[in-house]
């Protein structure tokens, strides 16, 4: 089962290779990791996505806990959290197609943000199977280049609750 953990750091050096080696120690691969500065600039928000089940990753959370750098650490439940990620595709367009790419861009709410003479590229943002979607749909064009963030996430409602 997929985990999606937001963890709340001190904004120090060498903090995000103890929370990635604590990972590697228990021989957990991270699926997704995202990390930067929250509101408060001396405090850091890592979003880690990793599969494990649940009695793993109440260990984890628990080591994650002694490392002297983490303040709050949530495992977010899939129905009450947002998450987005960012991708970037470079996809191949012969100008006589360009308006079928465009078209995909639009239905995706996405954004042409570079046009080359013979390519696209395109910023999209949204959850996974979004993202996977439209993947689908740009690869009968040729995907040249692919970049993709690590999902981002917070818990929905309230910051208080």
């Amino acid at each position: 089962m997929k985990h999606t953990l937001s963890v709340l750091v001190e904004n120090k050096p060498g903090v995000l290779t103890r929370v990635a080696s604590l990972f590697a120690r228990r021989g957990f691969n991270i699926d997704s990791l995202a990390v930067g500065e929250t509101e408060d600039p001396t405090l850091s928000r890592m979003t880690i996505v990793v599969s494990a089940e649940e009695t793993p990753i109440e260990q984890i959370t628990k080591q994650l806990h002694k490392l002297i750098n983490v303040i709050k650490i949530q495992d977010l439940d899939p129905k009450d959290m947002i998450d987005r990620e960012l991708v970037l595709y470079k996809v191949n367009a012969a100008p006589e197609r360009r308006h079928e790419i465009i078209e995909i861009a639009n239905v995706f709410r996405a954004k042409i943000v570079d046009v080359g003479k013979n390519s696209l590229t395109i910023e999209a943002t949204g959850t996974s199977d979004k993202l996977a979607a439209m993947e689908d749909l740009l690869r009968a064009y040729g995907i040249k280049e692919l970049a993709r963030t690590g999902k981002i996430a917070l818990a929905r409602g309230s910051r208080d609750a």
